[in-house]
């Protein structure tokens, strides 16, 4: 890979570490120290405001904007994009001693040191600020978001005086002036503003959305004590504060301290608004009634309860322990399953690339981690996708199908990509959810979900692949013609390998399905039928087209050709590409792209990996040999995958390699936009870079199965999985795997082949010596 780390974080198994203040790292900063709860999320900018270079972002799940865009004549593309909107900075604080206002880009200040602690969720900065003429006084910011009440955060500031005595100059509350930066402008009608003596509220509607945020502030803390000696409310267009002017003691440290209660209304429904006017009413009273601390305390026991079931401990490699325990925190700091109308954006709540559209990754990289960590949460993330089946329908009349045609980029399940050639040709988010209700079913065996939930979504996406697809000119083969792949480098192309398999298995999937509910209750069966209007013929139309479905596969060689004519594409060599030219859309014409046999993401490898029971190894050998140097990794989906291949196939520098690639994917900046916000997918992905990697767990077959392997960089290193009702823990070590259930389940599970029965009691296993990295 032609990228490079960027080390900048100091290591720490627990905590993230920015040991002096980096003004040309600011941005970059802002996403690392972004802090979520899944309901709301905040960038890491600063508290008392900055005039460097900052994204001021706060936002909310589910709350976004909408924009016209330039039409076109032509049938099925967009007008209209959809993204989340820039929400109300509940964080903002000046802070002014004789009219000098602390403001790191331009005052004098020492011992900056920024340190996100994830263990318990709790971000704090401090540093010493000095004034132009000598004085010197101690800042000491706290933040954090609740976990266990999704509308609540908290903000600490303490305040030393450290060589003298004198007056300080508060000013906090409730700033929705900032301007959403993609779109340049300010997107909110503020409707209500309301102020007393330690509170401050607001609610404002969005302009074509017209959906609300309420926000309300309560301040408190030991300086309004004895210090207090003047209060100012000031009430501006879009803004509302509170300004206190307090006493400090030489050497005695005071702390102000804010809670908020964030509260959003998506629906106009009238119980909707209803239920957000009420908690709006009672926001105030409920702020007062809680204690800081107490608040912090709770928030902190929720994640010392996550940890214990989801931790990933690694021993003898602290860089990687820092990277893939700041994945499994960043995860569930963006969803939890605390909401089921939330989605995950690809930045989640850390910026605003991508405008917070959700995409086909939340199925095929995202799910696993919820399916093995939180049920729920991976019950909501199919919700979602069943609860915005009418909009995918309605897609699909757009472009000419029948059936259901899921987004490529949404928020509310309207199709939001503004690019024709990634909006009208990429299937792989219909098939991805296919696939996530598959896996769901494999994992859960929830029949009852399987057949009223996830089997009216299967059947609409069988009928968008058979009006999507044709026959070719003799009616031997079928397949889908002008499509772009996984690969977004490849364009309009025919018979995209990875879009004809996954077409193929959805047929059959979904007609395994069927058959299964006819055998089990034909009443019930018979009712599906006719409510969705299904005849045996149009189910023998996709038998027929599953069995002719055309797979670009040479039997002598073992290749599968990514697409039609891919192997007669120029070659270029993605290592001798400049570092500076990355990231590529940023440097290189759009055209020029997609003029080689560069690949962007792995294309026919992620089919390998998604259905891995389904070839052998040596098919997957060859083709990961001819397709990975040809590869740049320029989506963060990219490592992960390579990794967890390379394994399968012992290349295990390999993929050690590409491991830290995934974990430290942001910690480490490498594709150099960190800035615009956190990679997601990669996130989730470096959790399945260890599960489905060194562990070697597949769980696309009838059993879970797992093949251990450990780096020879490790000493070892453990995790848990939730399955069948218990836990499954496995502990790695040099020579050795160890596998027992938590709670004493009886689990049957396939471990080199061999099938065994896991039970409270640890079985040992040898590692075998080809599989020690």
């Amino acid at each position: 890979m032609a990228k490079i780390a960027d080390l900048y974080y100091k290591i720490d198994p627990w905590k993230i570490i920015e040991e002096g203040f980096n003004p040309d790292y600011s941005l970059v900063s802002e996403s690392i120290f972004s802090l979520g709860n899944e309901y709301m999320g905040v960038r890491g900018y600063f508290d008392e405001g900055y005039s460097g270079d900052r994204l001021v972002g706060s936002y909310f799940n589910g709350i976004y904007e909408t924009k016209k865009i330039e039409g076109s004549s032509y049938k099925g593309i967009i007008d209209k994009v959809e993204f989340i909107v820039n929400s109300v900075d509940w964080l903002y604080l000046r802070i002014e001693i004789d009219g000098e206002r602390v403001d790191l880009h331009r005052s004098k200040f020492k011992d900056f040191s920024r340190v996100l602690d994830m263990k318990r969720g709790i971000l704090n900065r401090s540093y010493i600020w000095i004034l132009d003429d000598g004085r010197e006084i101690k800042l000491d910011f706290e933040r954090f978001l609740s976990m266990k009440d999704a509308h609540c955060g908290g903000q600490a500031i303490t305040m030393t005086a450290l060589n003298f005595s004198g007056d300080v100059l508060v000013t906090a509350g409730l700033d929705l002036s900032n301007i959403h930066h993609m779109i340049g402008d300010n997107l909110w009608d503020c409707k209500e503003k309301k102020i007393g003596e330690k509170y401050c509220s607001l609610l404002a509607d969005t302009g074509n959305t017209n959906q609300s945020v309420y926000s309300c502030s309560y301040f408190d803390g030991s300086i309004f004590q004895k210090n207090l000696k003047n209060e100012k409310d000031i009430v501006e267009d879009k803004k509302i504060l509170k300004q206190y002017t307090f006493s400090l003691e030489e050497q005695k440290a005071e702390t102000f301290i804010r809670l908020v209660k964030n509260i959003t209304r998506k629906k106009k429904s009238k119980k909707d608004e209803d239920i957000f006017l009420n908690q709006c009413e009672n926001s105030q009273k409920s702020l007062a009634s809680i204690s800081y601390d107490s608040l912090k305390a709770d928030s902190a026991k929720w994640w010392e309860e996550m940890w214990r079931d989801s931790d990933i401990i690694i021993e003898g490699d602290e860089l990687n322990q820092q990277g893939i325990r700041y994945c499994i925190f960043q995860m569930h700091q963006t969803y939890h399953g605390a909401d089921e109308r939330t989605i995950i954006g690809a930045k989640g709540l850390t910026g605003e690339a991508y405008s917070g559209n959700t995409f086909w990754d939340t199925e095929a990289y995202c799910l696993p981690f919820y399916l093995f960590n939180n049920i729920e949460a991976a019950k909501n993330l199919l919700n979602f996708r069943r609860d915005t089946l009418a909009e995918a329908k309605e897609r699909a009349k757009d472009l000419d199908c029948e059936g259901a045609f899921y987004p490529v980029a949404t928020i509310s399940g309207h199709e939001s990509c503004s690019l024709w050639q990634h909006a009208s040709l990429q299937l792989q988010p219909s098939t991805a959810v296919a696939y996530g209700i598959m896996h769901y079913e494999k994992i859960i065996a929830d029949e009852q979900y399987l057949y009223n939930t996830g089997l009216p979504m299967l059947v609409e996406i069988c009928r968008m692949l058979a009006s999507r697809g044709d026959w070719n000119r003799d009616r031997t083969h079928y397949g889908y013609y002008g499509v772009m792949g996984p690969d977004e480098f490849q364009m309009m192309v025919n018979n995209n390998c990875y879009t004809n398999f996954m077409g193929k298995e959805t047929f059959n999937y979904t007609l395994d399905v069927l058959n299964r509910y006819q055998k089990k209750d034909k009443g019930e069966y018979d009712c599906f039928m006719k409510e969705y209007k299904i005849s045996k013929s149009e189910l023998d139309r996709w038998s027929d087209m599953a069995e002719h479905m055309y797979i670009p596969y040479d039997e002598d060689t073992k290749l599968f050709e990514q697409h039609e004519g891919y192997f007669d594409l120029p070659h270029i060599d993605v290592n001798k590409i400049p570092i500076g030219d990355f990231p590529l859309y940023h440097h290189w014409t759009y055209d020029r792209i997609y003029r080689n046999d560069m690949i962007k993401q792995p294309d026919v490898l992620m089919m390998m990996l998604l259905y891995n029971s389904k070839f052998t190894d040596e098919q997957l050998e060859k083709n990961y040999e001819y397709y990975e140097p040809r590869c740049i990794h320029e989506s963060s989906l990219s490592p992960s995958v390579h990794s967890i291949l390379a394994v399968q196939l012992k290349k295990h520098e390999e993929a050690y390699k590409f491991f830290g690639f995934a974990t430290r994917m942001d910690l480490d900046n490498y594709n150099r936009n960190t800035s615009e916000g956190l990679h997601t997918t990669s996130i989730a992905a470096a959790w399945m870079n260890i599960v489905y990697g060194f562990a070697g767990m597949r769980s696309d077959g009838d059993c879970l199965t797992f093949s251990p392997s450990i780096p020879r960089a490790w000493k070892a290193y453990s995790f848990r999985i939730h399955y069948k009702g218990d836990m499954v823990e496995l502990k790695i070590e040099k020579d050795k795997a160890i596998f027992h259930t938590v709670n004493g389940s009886k689990i049957d599970i396939i471990v080199y082949e061999k099938a065994l029965t896991l039970s409270n009691e640890k079985i040992v296993i040898d590692i075998p010596k080809d599989w020690r990295g």
